[in-house]
């Protein structure tokens, strides 16, 4: 279980990572013309088309090594999840079957489809929610 650390929880950093992720999510569907849900940009490195590949696996590395390069500069809490491997894993599978069969993530439906008006994304994002 991982757990929020209260005492170092601010409203204005949670405001300010919101439209940090609004700024990333706007400027990536300009500069693309591409949605920035993150379940579609890794389903589509797993099925590869031709010249579709590069920009998604720039993307996901960003992902990845960001929090990376910042824990160099930064000290971060170490994260303690009390869990084994067989139910990460399985966690992780379910999510991937749900983003499927929901047409998207969190990402996607939160905060790229809310801000395009998106019924079908609204429906997502309270049922996602409100678990």
């Amino acid at each position: 279980m991982m757990a929020i650390d209260w005492n170092h929880f601010t409203p204005v950093a949670a405001l300010a990572g919101g439209v940090l992720i609004g700024i990333a999510a706007a400027m990536f569907m300009l500069l693309n013309g591409r949605i920035a849900g993150i379940s579609g940009v890794l389903g589509g490195l797993l099925r590869p088309s031709k010249g579709d590949v590069a920009w998604r696996l720039a993307f996901v590395l960003g992902l990845v090594g960001a929090p990376a390069v910042y824990g160099l500069v930064a000290v971060l809490p170490r994260p303690q999840i009390d869990a084994g491997y067989g139910p990460l894993v399985a966690a992780g599978l379910l999510v991937g079957i749900g983003t499927r069969y929901g047409s998207g993530c969190t990402s996607g439906h939160g905060v790229c489809g809310l801000s395009r008006l998106s019924l079908r994304s609204l429906a997502a994002t309270l049922a996602f929610a409100s678990l």
